[in-house]
């Protein structure tokens, strides 16, 4: 089906993008599997081709244009090469936002080159051992003394937090018995602060070429020049940026389907059963031709929601409709496809089988399913 979501300057940046994945990411894929994360000059490559730095002002060396479907374009390349880019979607799609919103003058002049050029790598720690969905529960503190807060806690599952120069906590710096989301504070802790130390890699199912960390703060004196937006407020900063952190992983579910399906189809034509290819079976042409329509719903769903991503229109409960169903159907279309490569399908060697080790986790970060049902229910009077 036609999309009307890109313009010509989308697309041009799009071929720029192929062509980098192919050179630059391809042929070091399973490397970075192995090594569970992508190594620090792929960023500072990124950087110096202006694929960092788009939503960046220009006076900061970025690109100066603050358009969510130059991220897309970055994740759909990626999903049609059978790869992915590590934590560079991360960063552009969930940590870069809070910079842009919530940077003073003087952060700007300090972080915003570095984002832009590469040289920075970001991360932002809000999952505590015991809290996840409920960011209301956190624990980790801060407490103001003197030019600077003293932050404790620690959090987990923090995605580009083995190579983070910068990393976004979220801490509780004051307790409402009537208000649990208020007291929250956005501190930006850096590398090589005293206290801060980052513990082990975890061990996950899938996106292997993504590092995600344990972190630990003791007594971390973080300058109060170090505080993102103002004290207090950062519950409600957190919540604005999740209807793009949602779209983001929709927007990946939605690519890496396709590419399920488009591995799946070669497939199927070149292997043989009974002497006929896959592809002749009636029931291999059945479960591709509704897995082709599901993609193709989710598709029209998500576009719709990219423009109104962009216009600054899409509701949060509207986002987790589409984080919902995009997700969904990326479980159900990853696995039919798989169930037709036979046994080969489960050997880590066909990128199946990652696409579909991959696939389990969307159903679960930036809110699960359930969480999703829940903001849903509620938009509708439940």
């Amino acid at each position: 089906m036609r999309r009307d979501v890109f313009t010509e300057d989308h697309e041009a940046f799009r071929a720029l993008v192929r062509e980098v994945v192919a050179k630059e990411v391809v042929p070091h894929y399973g490397e970075w599997e192995k090594a569970g994360r992508v190594p620090r000059d792929f960023f500072t490559t990124l950087g110096s081709l202006g694929l960092l730095g788009m939503a960046i002002p220009e006076r900061y060396g970025g690109g100066g244009r603050p358009d969510y479907r130059y991220n897309v374009v970055l994740q759909e390349e990626a999903a049609a090469a059978l790869v992915t880019l590590g934590t560079v979607r991360t960063q552009l799609d969930v940590i870069l936002p809070y910079f842009l919103a919530y940077a003073n003058g003087e952060q700007r002049e300090r972080w915003f080159p570095g984002l832009a050029s590469g040289r920075l790598l970001t991360a932002i720690a809000m999952t505590e051992p015991g809290t996840g969905s409920d960011l209301a529960g956190i624990r980790t503190t801060a407490v103001r003394d003197g030019d600077a807060y003293v932050l404790n806690g620690a959090k987990t599952f923090i995605t580009g937090g083995l190579l983070a120069d910068l990393v976004i906590a979220v801490a509780r710096t004051a307790t409402d018995p009537g208000d649990r989301r208020a007291g929250l504070t956005l501190l930006v802790v850096e590398g090589g602060m005293p206290g801060f130390t980052r513990g082990r890699t975890l061990d996950k199912m899938g996106v292997k070429a993504q590092d995600t960390v344990e972190l630990a703060f003791d007594g971390v004196r973080v300058p109060l020049a170090n505080r993102l937006g103002e004290e207090g407020a950062a519950f409600g900063y957190l919540g604005h940026n999740l209807s793009q952190e949602r779209m983001t992983v929709a927007v990946g579910s939605v690519a890496q389907a396709r590419a399920a399906l488009d591995t799946t189809v070669a497939y199927v034509k070149e292997r043989e059963v009974f002497g006929s290819p896959v592809a002749a079976f009636q029931n291999t042409k059945f479960e591709l031709a509704a897995v082709a329509a599901e993609i193709e719903a989710a598709q029209a769903l998500l576009d719709r929601a990219v423009l109104e991503l962009v216009d600054g229109r899409l509701s949060g409960a509207d986002a987790a409709k589409v984080k919902l169903f995009c997700t969904e159907m990326q479980a159900r279309a990853v696995d039919r496809c798989l169930q037709l490569f036979g046994g080969y399908g489960y050997m880590l060697e066909y990128p199946i089988a990652r696409l579909y080790a991959d696939a389990r986790i969307t159903r679960i970060y930036a809110g699960t399913s359930e969480v999703m049902k829940v903001i849903i229910a509620k938009s509708l009077g439940l």
